[in-house]
């Protein structure tokens, strides 16, 4: 139940699912005696998209536990669970009921990270004519006017040159004003794929035991969401600042040194790898990425881990986390709607089950179920890939990471997938659609031995849908892409298609399709 809090009230202090953080700007100046912390675990946000029951059971236990550790300090908190009596099933709903219960003199908020939210909030606030004190969010290394400054006036928007200037304004792995190491990435150094050996002694993956307060999570979200995708049987990501601190310390220990080396390898059955494991402790915020990224380059300085492959993780939370949050907010509401390639086509159903012969995106999207985790080649150039040579809708897309993903919050999700992956901003974010035959899967994986299909092949019964499908995206968007020089030599290689093979190329592709229902 709610807690009971007294009245009068000066601010009422909004800390939502993504923002457990008691450094936040939101809790600055609290005065225990005059303001109340303000949480409530609505329906809505796990069913606006079908969300994943990892997904619902990370945040709903994450909250749970910041909950407790405001009691403990001691701040006045109204927290409103999923099932309370009265509970509205939406933020805005549940907004504004305390706001008729408390009647706070005015509403604090660290700024959100998801446009639908601010806008409900917002309307809440106006509707019962409350000041609403919107502060910046300081958890990241930039803000979105700083981002906007940089954008204003380029022809192009490049993650490498927003990360260069982030790497100099805040001395990241520098010397003087030098990239350590003479080079600003080392790109070249990483990716390798594991060769026919497969990986050699992956460390044990860092979980955590669910307590109390997640195991009931999990009962509530087994019995209540018990139509949603996914299983909770394999629970274990941390849920409090302390267990991320641990499992930050597990990865710069165990993982970093060969995290460059193997970023982009695949091998079935072998889900973690040497990747952090991070990315949804970094979104709750219950890690600072300051600290994320500090703990990475003393790993370097101290001679524990490569510069390769600390620079290449670095870029990933300086580089590309800041730069998608900037491309976000600059470029919404409208940029969630995008559609460049007019891609039309539905999501395919067995995206919900894993259900497939394609040996690639079964691996991919039951270990997605599982776990609620996939790593970013698998999101890019597996399960993101297919749909983007299927021609797939990239709001459906979009929908579907956003649901399946413990560490899928709007402000990062949406870019890397409309933009990156599905190319439906035409450009902002990437400078090229990342299309590849399944030969870059069989280059970087073992899932193509035993695979009914063979990369190889563009037609015929064995034909994988990978490379029948790459073939027909450059052959239906050709004359779009020969606008892009980066697509120049994939597109030569299409002019060496004769007319018959690009016509068995299409009625291949035509029977995929119709295969799918």
């Amino acid at each position: 139940m709610a807690e009971q809090t007294v009245a009068p009230i000066r601010h009422l202090v909004i800390v939502l699912g993504d923002q457990l953080d008691h450094d936040a700007t939101a809790l600055q100046g609290f005065d225990p005696g005059l303001d109340v912390v303000w949480m409530a675990e609505v329906a809505e946000e796990s069913t606006h998209v079908w969300s994943s029951k990892q997904r619902i059971a990370i945040f709903l236990s994450s909250m749970r536990h910041f909950a407790a550790e405001v009691r403990e300090r001691g701040l006045p908190l109204r927290y409103t669970r999923l099932d309370d009596a009265g509970n509205t099933g939406s933020l805005a709903g549940e907004l504004q009921r305390a706001v008729d219960a408390l009647k706070p003199q005015q509403l604090v908020l660290t700024a959100p990270g998801d446009w639908r939210v601010l806008q409900a909030l917002r309307q809440v606030a106006t509707q019962a004519s409350l000041p609403l004190d919107l502060r910046d969010d300081t958890h990241f290394f930039s803000t979105v006017r700083e981002f906007a400054a940089y954008a204003r006036g380029r022809k192009q928007l490049r993650l490498e040159y927003w990360y260069r200037e982030l790497r100099q304004k805040h001395g990241i792995l520098m010397e003087g004003k030098q990239p350590v190491g003479g080079q600003w990435n080392f790109d070249a150094d990483n990716r390798e794929s594991f060769g026919k050996q497969g990986p050699q002694d992956v460390p044990p993956p860092f979980r955590v035991s669910p307590d109390a307060i997640t195991q009931e999570v999990i009962e509530r979200v087994t019995q209540r969401f018990a139509d949603h995708p996914g299983s909770l049987d394999s629970f274990a990501w941390p849920v409090t600042r302390d267990a991320a601190l641990r499992a930050l310390n597990a990865f710069i220990t165990q993982r970093l040194p060969l995290f460059g080396q193997f970023e982009d390898a695949m091998w079935s059955g072998e889900v973690w790898l040497w990747h952090s494991q991070l990315s949804a402790a970094l979104n709750l915020k219950l890690l600072n990425p300051r600290e994320v990224v500090a703990a990475a380059e003393a790993a370097y300085r101290s001679g524990n881990a490569p510069l390769a492959a600390v620079e290449g993780f670095i870029r990933q939370i300086l580089g590309w986390r800041e730069y998608v949050r900037g491309i976000y907010w600059t470029q919404m509401p409208g940029y969630a709607e995008r559609n460049a390639l007019h891609a039309q086509n539905p999501l395919p159903a067995w995206y919900w089950t894993g259900e497939t012969h394609m040996a690639c995106l079964r691996e991919a999207i039951t270990q997605t179920l599982a776990h609620g985790y996939a790593h970013h080649i698998q999101r890019l150039m597996v399960t993101g890939l297919y749909a983007l040579l299927l021609g797939v809708q990239p709001q459906a897309v979009h929908r579907w990471y956003l649901s399946v993903y413990v560490d899928a919050v709007e402000w990062v999700e949406l870019p890397n997938t409309l933009g990156m992956s599905q190319f439906g901003d035409g450009g902002l974010l990437g400078s090229k659609p990342y299309v590849a035959t399944g030969k870059y899967i069989q280059r970087m994986s073992n899932h193509c031995q035993g695979c009914r299909y063979d990369p190889a092949l563009s037609t015929g019964p064995r034909a994988c849908p990978f490379t029948t499908l790459y073939w027909d995206f450059l052959m239906r968007h050709e004359t779009l892409l020969r606008q892009n020089p980066r697509m120049a030599m994939q597109l030569k290689n299409l002019d060496r298609l004769a007319p018959d093979a690009r016509a068995a190329i299409a009625a291949q592709t035509q029977a995929h399709r119709s295969a799918m229902g």
